[in-house]
Parts: C-alpha cells; structure tokens; sequence
C-alpha cells in the first residue's frame, strides 16, 4: 500500500493485518458477505485473538491502548486489504466504549471482555423512527419500578438487529425534550418483549440492520450505564474518536480502488493507445491521487490532535465528511474507468462504493457533520442565568 503520508508507523499490527487478510481471504469474504449476508464470526474472532480489536481503548478497560495514529494506519491498512467490514469489526469495541467506560464490573466481565475476544456482540441502538442525529427526539421511555426499568418503543436502523447478543440502548428516563434526559442500558437482546426483524440496506449486507422493538422489557438497575440522564455525554467523545477512525477506513478501500483503477488504465488500449494517454482518463485519476493522500494527512492530522486532548468533534465530523466524499469519487471513477464490466459485479468497486455510502448517513450525516463544524466556528451566546 503506497502513499505520501511520510511512511507508516513502526508498528506490528500492519503485518498482523498483512497475513490475517491472506490467510482469511479476506476480499474474497468481503464479497461473500455481501451476497450471502451474515455475521462473520470466525473473522470477529480471530480479530480478537490477534489484537485487532479495540485498539484504542485503555488497558485498564481490556483494551490496548494503540495511540490514535497508529490506529488509523491498522484501520486503513483493514479496510485496504478487506474492505469496509472487517475494518468496522475491528472499532466494534470502541462503539461500545460507554459500556467499557460505564458498565459496573459484573456488566464489563459478562460483555465487554468477551466482545473484546470477538465472541460476543454488542450493539449499539440509538436511532428510531422519529429520531436520528436529533438525540432530543428519542421517544423510548425507561420507567423506573423499584429495581427494575421498565422499557418501551422502537429502535429503527440498528445495526445487527438479528445477531448481537446485547445492546447498548439510549431511552428517555426524564420528561425533557433535550439530550440531557437519556439514560444509557445494556439490554440482554434475548429478554422478554424484544422483538427484531432485518430491513434491506443498499450496503453493509453483513450488519442486517433492522428494527427492534421494546415492549414493556423488564431490565435490571444494575443493567444501566452510568448515571442517569448523563448518556448523551458520554456518547458525545465516543462519536468524535469513531468519526475519525472511520475516515481513515474509507480512505483505505478508496485507494484500493485507486490503485486498481491505475494499473487496469495503464495496461488497457483503447484507440490504438494506452489509456493511460487520454487525458479524460489521467487527469481526474492524478487529481484523485493527491485529494487520497491530502485528505489523508488531514485525517492524521486531526487523529494526532485527539491524542493528544483536543476534544474539538468539529474537525473530526470534517475528517469523516472529507473522506466519504473522496472515497465516493475515487470509487466511482473507478466503475466509470473500467467500463461496462466496472458497473458490473466483477470487479469490488460497485461493493465499496455501496458500503462507503453509508458513511455520509451513518454515525452523523454529511449535513450534521457541517452543523457541528459550524457550531465551533460560530458558538452560540451563553444561555446561562445572569450571563
């Protein structure tokens, strides 16, 4: 894998990676998922057992403790060599983190140690129906009963609706219409009163998202992540460190592409020439070579920061909006430089460009991402009494 971003790090997770994706195939499993969708449990586990899961989660949390960059490179070099899943598989501890971070110890050992071996999956649930980036909208109610909540509504878009074994579910514990009144669960997805059912995505196959009903599903006190009413804080830096590290995995499969698209082009003769000789072929493959390798060092750039303590989630919703657009024009010319067979199921591009797609919607869509950007730019004026 080549680029101008000063060489990788020194680290020994990028030959993990070289030889898991050889001895697992896994291009060859990422095509597969997606015509015959399901989770893949084998791949989770050997993630696990090779280190590649929750890379940087602290040690103290079972995690280990791989600095930001470096962990951009793994993730990158994944997605590279494996496309968008297993690269995803990979960060699935770190979208559980406020599990981690909050969960008593009994939750941690019984979840989060065996998620972090790759053999038991936890999910995360937070959209509904009426409710998407707008966290003040989120309508299911946790009632509290002595011991127990008392939980109820609907979860729309989750991912692994069939397959996880748990979730992390956000509901309303507190009449206000704002973020301030949710309350974080881990839910047993085997309970009673939850029901699941898949939805058909245009990418993704694997993750069978779906929607998952709650219907006066009984979950213990000692099942709630942290305090009450705090969830959206504790949700608010897991999603600026994922929005970072998911660039990076768009990225990867998009100079996959990239790479592809330039040796096809440089063998290929049209008009008694190579390809590579039209300049309405060259030019736009140059120009997505640089915005690859410059969106990039932006990326490590802004992961660098993180590291280091700069909690600001505007650079990171750019990172991620940055990414997905490039990654989506690189794909793109991709199926349009290789022809009629690009826009076909021969070659991976029409998979990555589909998978990559979510990313302008998922964990923040585009617009958001520039709302949050905007906010940093422009701060609202103080609401507070006597201000």
């Amino acid at each position: 894998m080549t680029s101008a971003d000063g060489g990788p790090p020194a680290s020994p997770l990028l030959a993990v990676v070289d030889e898991l994706a050889t001895r697992l195939q896994l291009s060859l499993r990422y095509a597969h998922l997606d015509e015959h969708p399901r989770f893949p449990w084998e791949e989770f586990r050997s993630l696990g057992a090779h280190g590649l899961l929750g890379l940087t989660l602290s040690p103290a949390l079972g995690g280990h403790g791989v600095p930001l960059p470096e962990a951009g490179h793994v993730l990158r070099r994944l997605a590279y060599r494996g496309g968008t899943a297993f690269a995803k598989l990979a960060l699935q501890p770190e979208f559980s983190s406020v599990l981690a971070e909050h969960g008593s110890p009994a939750l941690r050992k019984e979840y989060f140690a065996p998620l972090m071996a790759g053999k038991v999956l936890v999910a995360n649930q937070i959209t509904e129906p009426g409710a998407g980036s707008d966290a003040g909208s989120i309508a299911m109610t946790a009632e509290r009963r002595g011991a127990i909540y008392v939980l109820n509504g609907t979860k729309s878009q989750a991912a692994f609706a069939l397959d996880a074994q748990a979730a992390i579910v956000y509901a309303r514990t507190s009449p206000s219409d704002r973020p301030g009144g949710l309350t974080a669960f881990l839910v047993p997805q085997e309970l009673s009163g939850v029901r699941r059912a898949t939805i058909g995505d245009l990418g993704e196959r694997w993750m069978r998202r779906g929607t998952v009903e709650y219907a006066n599903v009984e979950v213990p006190e000692d099942h709630r992540l942290g305090e009450e009413g705090r969830a959206f804080d504790y949700l608010k830096g897991e999603l600026t460190r994922e929005r970072a590290l998911l660039a990076a995995i768009y990225l990867g499969v998009g100079r996959a592409s990239w790479e592809e698209t330039v040796t096809f082009v440089g063998e290929r003769t049209t008009f008694g020439k190579p390809l590579a000789q039209q300049q309405a072929v060259a030019f736009p493959l140059v120009e997505d070579g640089a915005h690859l390798d410059a969106t990039w060092l932006y990326v490590q750039d802004v992961l660098q920061g993180l590291q280091q303590g700069d909690r600001r989630s505007g650079r990171a919703s750019l990172a991620k909006w940055m990414a997905t657009e490039v990654a989506l024009r690189v794909i793109d010319h991709a199926i349009q430089f290789h022809g009629g067979r690009g826009y076909s199921r021969e070659f991976p591009h029409e998979q990555r460009w589909r998978d990559v797609r979510s990313g302008a919607i998922a964990h923040g869509p585009s617009e958001i991402m520039h709302l949050v950007a905007a906010r940093e730019l422009w701060p609202r004026p103080s609401t507070t009494s006597g201000a």
